[in-house]
């Protein structure tokens, strides 16, 4: 059985005060909110933090509300369940509130929460494994080794993006608000990530997420499509975000952005550059999927044989845009 080292829980009275706590101990801090990937990883030992500082009962981190300028506001800790019950959201962000109901399980989207899945863990075939595991076989660049397992030639770690709803927060332009020591910052959702499997966000480790803002998005159609090999609690293995805006039948914006397929969710600008001008036909759609699927490179660190997931993203892409585009 996997066990828990022993570990001191702090409840901060606000956003600021916990990046103050977890800046105070330097690496031996970490936020925990839903705590749904968090705390599996503390039972590997991939993590190993001596204080967990939580962040779920803040009030500040649980409002739900629309802006005057027509956008929605959503707190961090907001559950993805409840996501997936809010009408607004379903009527204007479809793309966020499927993405969100595709996120593990019902049990476990009770507990994890939107700001949780935006941060979450890169992940890796050689990384997700219990310590005894790892030991075994050689640990890793990214927790307790110098090498990579998949590329060991190279001095960079490939650990794959897993969330769900960054592809569609990035594709709908959203933004998330950061609260440190000193005071907060609003930064696009898509800056927030980089192509590295360790570093793979820009966020500051002590940095809260207190809020996703959706801004107004009259027009828009969105869609996400997941690949994994269950119905239910794998992570994505591959995952297209499609946001277009149709005016007499043809395209006049699009986005497009693949999840699984790299360290960070990928903006596919090319392939979305396609559509613009275009009406939606089976020839067109083909040609944007093959475009977006061209820079993909996956490796073998994820479940099922890579060269197959890259053939599906072009199946990926073509389902999002046509479901976008109904």
């Amino acid at each position: 059985m996997l066990r828990l080292k022993p570990f001191r829980y702090l409840r901060p009275a606000g956003a600021e005060e916990a990046a103050a706590i977890v800046a105070e101990f330097d690496g031996e801090a970490m936020l925990v909110a839903g705590g749904t990937d968090l705390v599996p990883k503390l039972k590997r030992r991939q993590m190993e933090p001596s204080i967990l500082v939580g962040i779920s009962h803040l009030e500040e981190l649980r409002s739900l509300r629309s802006t005057p300028e027509g956008g929605m506001e959503i707190g961090a800790a907001i559950t993805l369940a409840e996501v997936t019950r809010n009408k607004d959201l379903e009527m204007h962000w479809p793309g966020y509130v499927q993405a969100a109901s595709l996120v593990s399980s019902p049990p476990l989207r009770n507990l994890g929460t939107i700001g949780g899945n935006l941060m979450v863990d890169t992940r890796c075939n050689y990384y997700d494994m219990t310590y005894e595991w790892r030991q075994a076989a050689g640990f890793c660049l990214k927790k307790d080794g110098d090498a990579c397992r998949v590329a060991p030639a190279r001095p960079h770690c490939w650990a794959v993006s897993s969330s769900d709803t960054a592809p569609v927060a990035i594709a709908l332009d959203a933004t998330a608000v950061l609260a440190g020591p000193e005071g907060r910052r609003e930064v696009p959702v898509e800056s927030l990530y980089q192509d590295d499997g360790i570093h793979y966000t820009t966020k500051q480790p002590y940095e809260v997420v207190t809020s996703l803002h959706f801004p107004p998005r009259a027009g828009w159609r969105s869609s996400y499509v997941k690949l994994r090999r269950r119905g239910s609690i794998d992570f994505p293995i591959g995952g297209a975000a499609v946001a277009l805006v149709i005016e007499g039948g043809r395209i006049i914006d699009s986005r497009i952005v693949l999840s699984g397929v790299a360290s960070h969710p990928v903006v596919a600008v090319e392939a979305a550059s396609y559509l613009v001008g275009h009406s939606l036909d089976p020839e067109l759609v083909a040609e944007v999927a093959d475009h977006a699927a061209k820079p993909v490179k996956p490796l073998d660190n994820a479940d099922l044989a890579y060269t197959w997931r890259k053939r599906m993203v072009k199946w990926l892409v073509t389902q999002a845009v046509l479901e976008a585009g109904k």
